[in-house]
């Protein structure tokens, strides 16, 4: 599992701050995880291709479904669009199981949980650069999604997410990802 790996004294600032407004500030990264700098979360989506890592977790049920949110319609990205069960940033100063653990208990209310490491890969988009840790968590959860960041969510089976694909119903991310993880996925059951 690559994990990140900071600095002794803090990275320098890449991009500046955004002036006027609360800065959450994320890690910049080489693709093997070493911190580099940091820099405003806003900096990372405004077409910089700075390299910031997120984390996702896949959750999936003994009967083949995998849970999937709905983003709020506040999403600056891709509002209103289905996708993997938690997603986010993580903050200067975490490492990938740290940043999982919150960004669960925060969209879906879930903490117990064996998250389970499946890749790491480099996500790149017009906008940006993620370097992804994905993980999954198998079993039966209650899940009670957060209704700011998640308007609902749902289990799904395969054959929904399959007819689905291409259809701009789910992210084009959660696409590309799905396939790439599918058999890993089944292999876990």
């Amino acid at each position: 599992m690559i994990d990140l790996v900071y600095p002794v004294e803090r990275a320098p600032l890449v991009g500046g701050r955004i002036s006027g407004k609360a800065c959450e500030m994320l890690p910049v990264v080489e693709a093997t995880g070493l911190v580099t700098g940091q820099t405003c979360r806003q900096n990372c989506h405004s077409g910089s291709m700075l390299l910031h890592p997120v984390v996702h977790l896949q959750i999936m049920d003994r009967m083949q479904r995998i849970y999937l949110q709905r983003r709020s319609l506040t999403k600056d990205l891709l509002p209103g669009y289905w996708d993997t069960a938690v997603g986010g940033h993580l903050s200067y100063g975490e490492y990938y199981l740290e940043a999982l653990f919150r960004e669960a208990e925060e969209e879906l209310g879930f903490h117990d949980f064996n998250p389970i490491y499946l890749k790491t890969y480099v996500n790149e988009t017009k906008l940006e650069r993620e370097l992804v840790g994905v993980f999954a968590a198998i079993g039966s959860f209650e899940l009670h999604p957060d209704n700011e960041e998640v308007m609902e969510g749902r289990w799904w089976t395969q054959t929904e997410i399959e007819e689905a694909l291409g259809k701009d119903v789910l992210t084009p991310n959660f696409e590309q990802e799905y396939l790439a993880i599918k058999d890993s996925l089944l292999a876990l059951l």
